[in-house]
């Protein structure tokens, strides 16, 4: 289990798993980019990825592959039991054939990284679908591009279409006839749409008609097929709205239908069942031994997690335990199984992974012994929280796969002790940093897999080189250039730390207090810098910028609130009106950036003293990076990005009068979510950008943009860095752990070009 709790606060429990529905007024937010609009801007990515002048330079796989990563789905093929497949939610889909010793990528280069399900015809192991886009309210759930279909066995793949379904939560065939598929599609994030609900294809999935639908509001997360009767289907829907500044993950559409004619009509199961505002996500499972018997695990907002059983099939309902279950519930994990050869012993698969012999009555956590394939320091000795799949095999019960946030682990004595298939380089970077070592460290905070450091060097089968530190989920992670053993590093909200490498000891450091009458609001991902110009200043951002000249000891606030005046409307459960990126200009020392989540940009020319607004001009976004130039002292860049509103256009801008105007340097460059941009550290004309889909690079100051696609997977580039020493451009990226490639390179190749 993930260390959630310390004195620094680091790895606080999921805020998820204790909000309440907020009751803030509606705002719109659109609009969404179209579905023909993001598969337009994939042909093109597709174009420049193939025909690129650095097709040639190749990217290596560094790792690390210790610490797991978040598993959405785990199947493992009936006619093949050593096959397995893996659906990461942001690092691709995964085979292997030989009962998951060693793996194969094979959903490298399709226009999504995120993988929700899984799914393989009992009948015939080469027909393959997947389902993309997680299936949760989470902030890294990419939206996916629909549903894709093999019939080699994964070996090539092909679209099937529901692309603006965004974030599909089952996949199931007809046991009798493969041609047919239910789709359980919750739709968009962050936006109202009508492609959501449950979609069904007879035909292989040439074509598709939307069989239950309930509202704009109101998608499917679960769908089920009776495996005695392929006529019965239980779908599961949830109301969910979500926004950047408020999460309402229960609501009155929330709710069982169930279809006895093969999804043509369908009825609202109530008889015994929760209902109203505070009915939340569901999962739903059925007996194999006895059909007549149908689990339900409910996350009932104010109550808890909840289980009920049906003995008819659905008709009516009883609760089979007295107040909630003994784990948390809620919108990153909801889902409940039962083993095939007794209809009484289950598995709640939440937070924790909790077993019950007796239908629920009595629940007990599984913390039974965990060893890992591959060994580090601090290992841990149970299986991760945060579940999210689990897969029992109907010819054999003894054999139980688990997906979690921490990777997938594998029992063959019925969930009694586990192997941790730690070999997927599948670790969700929010945040990378290099040291000033040599041989050089990459450093990076990930989605509740705590912080690794590793060198920059190909990954060897059977050998792991990165270290393991902190747990839950960490961003920025920065080492002392003048002190190589110190590092500092931040959990969510602000809650930052110091640490001594040589001792292991911790000290918190969060900025703070706020101004007399003042309130803070930290984002999940606080922004902090170390100053060029003394490392022991460090500079951080809530909703307005603090300054230490201690190492953190003491913090004083050098600005006014710098977010905009949000109004009711954008107020919520979760801090909004926050700053997300800081940059410090290493040309004049007291000039400073900082960008928040509603689109503010400000400038200080005297280290705090007086601020300017300049985001006049700009797309009202979330300031995904501000970078003040290492070469021209009034250039400035700023990505910002419409991810939180389903807009997945791409916004990058540069000024040269220290943001008093803007130009667009997106020009050639794909529809893409822009989330980071670099210069070069030797070369002033090229600059590196990461975005949702990849790498791109321009030798030209952004006149014209070429792929680094080519032998990078689809993947989300959350943060790039650059050693100066080596050259090395390092990618962090948010499902494929990290990538290095040698950019003096693509300088030499300039050069050439120039001749």
């Amino acid at each position: 289990m993930t260390n959630r709790t310390s004195p620094l606060s680091i790895g606080l429990f999921k805020a998820s798993m204790i909000v309440l529905p907020c009751l803030s007024a509606e705002v719109e937010v659109g609009p969404a980019t179209p579905p023909d609009v993001r598969m337009k801007a994939w042909d093109q990515h597709v174009k420049l990825r193939e025909s690129s002048i650095f097709r040639d330079i190749e990217w290596t796989a560094v790792g690390p592959r210790i610490q797991g990563g978040k598993i959405e789905s785990v199947w493992s093929v009936k006619k093949r039991k050593s096959t397995l497949y893996c659906g990461s939610g942001s690092g691709n889909l995964w085979k292997s054939l030989n009962n998951g010793t060693t793996w194969k990528p094979i959903f490298e280069n399709e226009s999504t990284s995120s993988i929700s399900v899984v799914t393989v015809s009992d009948k015939d192991p080469n027909l393959v679908w997947v389902g993309t886009g997680e299936p949760h309210m989470a902030r890294s759930s990419f939206a996916g591009t629909g549903v894709f279909k093999s019939i080699d066995a994964g070996g090539t793949w092909q679209n099937m279409g529901l692309n603006d379904t965004h974030h599909i939560g089952r996949v199931i065939i007809d046991p009798k006839n493969d041609d047919v598929v239910y789709v359980a599609a919750l739709g968009h994030q962050y936006t109202y749409n009508k492609q959501r609900g449950v979609f069904k294809t007879t035909d292989g999935g040439k074509t598709w008609k939307k069989i239950l639908y309930i509202s704009e509001k109101v998608g499917v997360v679960e769908v089920a097929i009776d495996p005695s009767d392929n006529k019965i289907l239980y779908a599961v829907a949830w109301e969910r709205d979500r926004k950047a500044w408020n999460n309402v993950i229960a609501g009155p559409g929330s709710g069982i239908y169930k279809s006895t004619d093969a999804g043509e009509t369908w009825k609202l199961l109530t008889k015994g069942l929760p209902t109203g505002e505070k009915v939340g996500r569901m999962g739903i499972t059925i007996a194999p031994s006895n059909p007549n018997v149908v689990y339900l695990i409910c996350d009932h907002r104010g109550v808890g997690g909840e289980v009920y059983r049906s003995d008819n099939k659905g008709e009516s309902w009883r609760k089979t335990h007295e107040g909630r279950v003994k784990t948390g519930i809620g919108y990153d994990f909801c889902l409940i199984r039962v083993m095939p050869d007794n209809e009484d012993e289950i598995f709640i698969v939440g937070f924790n992974l909790l077993y019950s012999p007796d239908a629920g009555k009595t629940q007990s956590i599984i913390s039974e012994r965990t060893v890992p394939m591959l060994s580090y320091k601090a290992r841990r000795t149970t299986p991760h929280c945060d579940n999210h799949d689990m897969f029992i095999d109907p010819d054999d019960p003894d054999r139980v796969m688990l997906a979690t946030d921490g990777g997938l682990y594998v029992s063959h004595d019925r969930a009694k002790t586990w192997l941790h298939v730690n070999t997927l380089p599948i670790a969700e970077f929010y945040a990378i940093s290099v040291d000033a070592r040599e041989p050089y460290k990459i450093w990076g905070g990930t989605q509740d897999n705590g912080i690794l450091g590793g060198e920059a060097k190909p990954m060897v089968l059977g050998e792991e080189h990165w270290e393991w530190d902190h747990g839950g989920d960490n961003y920025v992670t920065l080492i002392d250039p003048n002190d190589l053993d110190t590092m500092y590093l931040e959990g969510m909200f602000g809650s930052m730390a110091r640490k001594d490498l040589k001792t292991g000891k911790s000290r918190g450091i969060r900025p703070g207090p706020a101004p007399e009458g003042k309130k803070l609001r930290f984002n999940w991902m606080t922004p902090f810098i170390l100053s060029h110009y003394d490392s022991k200043t460090l500079y951080a951002g809530a909703n307005m910028l603090f300054k230490s000249e201690n190492r953190g000891d003491s913090w004083k606030c050098i600005s006014p609130e710098l977010s905009g005046n949000m109004g009711p409307e954008r107020q919520g459960d979760v801090p909004f009106g926050t700053i997300t990126d800081i940059s410090e200009s290493a040309l004049k020392k007291g000039l400073l950036y900082a960008g928040t989540d509603d689109g503010q940009v400000h400038v200080t020319m005297d280290d705090g003293a007086t601020w300017s607004k300049i985001n006049d001009g700009l797309p009202h976004k979330w300031v995904s990076r501000v970078v003040a130039s290492k070469y021209n002292e009034g250039k400035v860049f700023i990505s910002l990005t419409g991810y939180r509103e389903d807009d997945f256009e791409a916004y990058l801008y540069v000024s040269n009068d220290f943001g008093k105007t803007w130009k667009s340097l997106v020009n050639n460059m794909p529809s893409e979510s822009i989330n980071v941009i670099r210069e070069d550290p030797n070369d002033q004309d090229i600059l590196y950008v990461g975005t949702e889909l990849g790498a791109y690079c321009s030798i030209d100051n952004g006149k014209t943009w070429h792929s680094l696609c080519k032998t990078l997977p689809t993947c989300a580039v959350h943060d790039l860095a650059l050693h100066a020493g080596t050259g090395d451009l390092v990618a962090g990226t948010h499902g494929r752990s990290a990538f290095v490639l040698h950019a003096r390179e693509i300088q030499r190749m300039k050069q050439e070009m120039a001749k």
